[in-house]
């Protein structure tokens, strides 16, 4: 037999890595151009059951990468070349690192010998991303005394850590030179051989088999159906939603749904009523409070909850998949580590035939009449300003593009949303780990590549701006996305928020004074700037039923227009 180069080792090395990976879930991989890099690329490119992405930019290439794996709640791997394009993946991984989406970031290097030695576009990445990637291995360079099957187990060991724990893992892979080369010569050879079996098999070469433990329960359940129980809905996937729905049904008790949840109830606009005392008192008589999911965006709501929880005489429990802290306030909490929707279905099955006694219902009842007044005070509102505002578009999002996939991105856009929006189970994405307002375009591009469906992504000017170049990400979609971008010249988020008003624009808002049109059309991209609500809703409506490709419907709103209006409501809402 012929000896392996150094270019087919690397080769060699890269295909036995990424074969592995597809037959532990990976089946997405996301590409930046690179030419140390190029063993990986060329190898996932060969691999038939690995579908390429592609991008320039390897901080967008990330946020890509965290968007399929949120859509899909698969790994999904990501391939860069080494220097700074590894670091421009930090702020996905951080993202992954707190709400659990699973990367798998395959970072290449240079050989040891040229680290810290003025060689070029050499950094020292192992242990880069810090305590924001779930684990992480720096494998020797390529070399026949290495044991392709150490390489196999390695990763295997890295990637059910990932299947326990969630999160992003990092594999940095030092290939010397040359890169370049025939690696088919490669399989031949003896030390490709000695993985035997495995190179006709479909199976990883590890295999961990995991026994399904039932659900953890509370060890008295008929606390919750004994009436006074009020249900949070965080975070959740539409199948999760709709389980956690029922079982608020079953209870007959409060259910308040924050927007990631996709759904709303008879209790929709806390955000509101929680700031009056009055309309807030009945719900104070609760006696357990249970949260499905994390990541409240309602500040409102999580102060309540310290409150109730702080008073001694209400229960806080929180059900959630993920072993993680979620506990800001840091109250006494049951944190049952179970998937939601089995622990529903398992609780239902143990809970007393009733419902709740006359007194629960009767408090229920008293409960639901907040929202109600909320409601008729924003139908009133509502009438009296009928202009296209962004109090306007978070209204009409219980109406518009009920079909369609959306993102909703942060800042105030997503505060709007929480007050004003009643949805009805529908799903909707987000990045409210770190709530960073970096690569919300890139993120709903890869939601949308995985889910295939009609997407529509809110988002403001600043968030637009700062990930202006993930537009090309969306050149060339076939099915109908709908980027709507409130610009109201800058941050104005920070109306809300007591920074000095002197410094306010300078420092906090920094208006730019940009439009989008030339943005949109550089990426070839569809564009719209909406003149009133009604050419907004037919526009939005028409091109996610009947368009092609992405549409950008900019709103521009004058500068602190959106929190004085929201002002005015909040003063209706204290006079009720």
């Amino acid at each position: 037999m012929k000896s392996i180069t150094q270019a087919q080792l690397n080769r060699l090395w890269a295909r036995t890595m990424l074969e592995e990976l597809t037959r532990l879930g990976v089946a997405h991989v996301c590409v930046a151009p690179g030419s140390r890099s190029t063993p990986l690329t060329l190898e996932a490119d060969a691999n038939p059951k690995l579908t390429l992405h592609t991008h320039f930019d390897e901080r967008g290439l990330g946020f890509l990468a965290l968007g399929m794996a949120k859509a899909s709640g698969q790994p999904v791997a990501v391939v860069v070349t080494s220097g700074t394009a590894v670091a421009n993946l930090l702020p996905a991984v951080v993202e992954a690192g707190l709400t659990g989406e699973k990367l798998v970031l395959m970072t290449a290097d240079r050989p040891a010998e040229l680290i810290g030695c003025g060689a070029n576009q050499a950094i020292h990445q192992p242990g880069l991303f810090s305590s924001h990637v779930t684990a992480h291995l720096n494998l020797p360079s390529p070399s026949q005394a290495v044991p392709l099957s150490w390489l196999l187990t390695s990763v295997d060991a890295l990637m059910h850590r990932q299947q326990c724990e969630g999160g992003a893992l990092h594999l940095n892979c030092p290939f010397p030179e040359p890169l370049y080369g025939d690696a088919d010569l490669a399989e031949d050879s003896a030390y490709y051989q000695s993985l035997g079996d495995w190179r006709m098999q479909s199976t990883p070469y590890t295999r961990y088999d995991l026994g399904k433990a039932a659900p953890v329960l509370p060890p008295d359940c008929s606390a919750l159906a004994a009436g006074h129980t009020v249900i949070i809905a965080g975070d959740l996937s539409v199948r999760d939603a709709r389980a956690v729905a029922e079982l608020a049904e079953t209870l007959g008790c409060p259910l308040l749904c924050d927007p990631q949840s996709g759904m709303s109830s008879d209790w929709a606009h806390y955000d509101l009523w929680l700031q009056h005392q009055a309309l807030a008192e009945p719900l104070n008589d609760c006696r357990l409070i249970l949260q499905f999911g994390s990541r409240l965006i309602s500040k409102r709501l999580n102060q309540w909850l310290a409150r109730q929880v702080s008073k001694g005489c209400c229960e806080y429990w929180y059900v959630s998949p993920d072993h993680h802290r979620n506990n800001q306030s840091h109250l006494p909490q049951r944190h049952m580590i179970a998937e939601i929707t089995d622990w529903v279905r398992a609780v239902k099955s143990v809970l007393p035939a009733q419902k709740t006694d006359g007194t629960g219902e009767s408090w229920r009842r008293q409960t639901q009449s907040a929202n109600r007044k909320v409601q008729l005070l924003l139908d009133d509102y509502r009438t009296a300003h009928p202009g296209l505002t962004e109090m306007a578009l978070a209204i009409d999002l219980s109406q518009r593009g009920q079909q369609a996939s959306l993102f909703l991105g942060n800042s105030l856009i997503a505060r709007l949303v929480d007050m004003l929006t009643v949805f009805d189970g529908r799903a909707v994405y987000s990045n409210r780990g770190a709530s960073g307002i970096d690569g919300l375009v890139a993120t709903a591009a890869g939601v949308q590549r995985v889910t295939g469906k009609p997407l529509m992504l809110m988002l403001g000017d600043t968030a637009l701006l700062h990930d202006l170049n993930s537009l090309a990400l969306l050149s060339h979609c076939a099915d109908p996305v709908v980027i709507v971008v409130t610009n109201n010249d800058g941050g104005a988020i920070f109306d809300l928020l007591p920074v000095p008003e002197d410094d306010k624009q300078r420092l906090y808002q920094m208006p730019h004074g940009y439009e989008f049109a030339h943005a949109a059309r550089q990426f070839g991209l569809g564009y719209c700037k909406a003149a009133t609500l009604a050419d907004y809703q037919s526009v939005v409506s028409e091109h996610l039923n009947t368009g092609t490709g992405a549409l950008l419907v900019e709103v521009q709103t004058p500068p602190g227009q959106a929190v004085g209006q929201l002002s005015e409501l909040i003063r209706r809402l204290h006079a009720l």
